[in-house]
């Protein structure tokens, strides 16, 4: 796995800046919480989706597939959280299961014996 500096850096800028945008628009006492979740969930997701190779081509398309996958999910939900007056205790169960199921998909991803390529 090799990290990517300035692609990392722009994606957790990105996911910041989507942060502030949702924390602008909730007018709710979990204003906290949520732009802490969602940068957590987006910056982890299109960090790995855009900042992060892997040893084999195949490996780094299927993660970068399923990372943008999930970001969009956490996008989606992050925005229906702001838009609706929610509990701290939903927020973190949901955005944490999704986080979890994330991990563990690209970690399965990663581990799985594909054979490499044959370069002609």
């Amino acid at each position: 796995m090799k990290l990517n500096v300035v692609q990392t850096i722009i994606a957790i800028a990105i996911s910041g800046l989507i942060s502030y945008g949702l924390y602008s628009f909730h007018d709710s006492e979990n204003k906290i919480v949520l732009s802490l979740g969602s940068f957590v969930f987006l910056a982890t997701t299109l960090v790995i989706a855009i900042g992060v190779n892997f040893e084999q081509p195949r490996t780094t398309t299927n993660i970068r597939v399923v990372s943008g996958i999930f970001f969009t999910i956490a996008l989606i939900s992050n925005l229906i959280f702001s838009f609706f007056t929610f509990s701290t205790p939903s927020y973190i169960i949901t955005n944490g299961i999704l986080l979890l199921i994330f991990v563990l998909t690209a970690y399965s991803i990663n581990k799985a014996n594909q054979p490499p390529t044959i370069q002609l």
